[in-house]
């Protein structure tokens, strides 16, 4: 199931799209308080966002592109603004969409399910699987049966690596100059530095023991 998030602080118009894309099978995230609103987003991984423009505290631009700087989940804007500079500043600051008020609701669904069509093919063109396990090349997660944790650029490269050898012994070697391509000295130990780190955040959202050491060989992911 989809989740949308719908920022809107009139309540009828919140609460009608609430019940309205319910019924069209969304999980819906409406909240009424807006003082923390992007951490708010941050936190709910959800797959969409409704975005009204004029909004108590930030508006929907400052949000727009405050969340960009982190996420690439689409966003729609849904606003009574309806000038051609609205909907150029709207996409400047990387919105997917821009609907004006009153709107069709049937357009308003085959919009959403469009912008999320087009999502889903950017995101699986970025995404590896390793069983349950989703690594996001593009934004550097890692997901395991809903829970997510966030990769440094070092993890992400040995993670994507080991799942492209998958079944194959990586070497030591392999890895070293996979990650660090230069004439700079590297220390062999930052590589079992990187590799535990990346082994601990894997064990956070519920993965134990999937990427083995071969002892003087390297590693691999069975």
């Amino acid at each position: 199931m989809k989740k949308i998030i719908i920022i809107e602080d009139t309540e009828t118009i919140r609460e009608e799209l609430k019940i309205f894309l319910s019924k069209y099978g969304y999980e819906i995230d409406a909240p009424d308080q807006f003082e923390n609103i992007i951490e708010y987003i941050n936190r709910a991984n959800a797959d969409l966002i409704l975005l009204d423009i004029n909004l108590p505290v930030f508006d929907g631009y400052h949000i727009c592109r405050e969340v960009r700087k982190d996420s690439d989940i689409p966003i729609i804007i849904v606003t009574s603004r309806d000038s051609e500079v609205d909907e150029l500043m709207s996409m400047n600051f990387g919105a997917d969409d821009f609907i004006t008020k009153p709107y069709n609701t049937q357009i308003l669904l085959a919009r959403i399910a469009a912008v999320l069509k087009r999502a889903s093919k950017d995101q699986y063109r970025d995404v590896l699987m390793y069983h349950d396990l989703e690594l996001n090349l593009s934004n550097g997660s890692i997901n395991y049966k809903g829970k997510t944790e966030q990769l440094t650029k070092n993890e992400l490269k040995i993670l994507s690596c080991l799942i492209k050898n998958k079944g194959s012994i990586v070497s030591r070697d392999v890895l070293m100059e996979y990650l660090w391509n230069s004439n700079v000295f590297i220390d062999d130990n930052t590589l079992s530095v990187n590799v535990t780190r990346l082994r601990r955040k894997l064990e956070e959202i519920g993965i134990k023991d999937v990427i083995e050491t071969r002892r003087g060989l390297g590693y691999m992911m069975p």
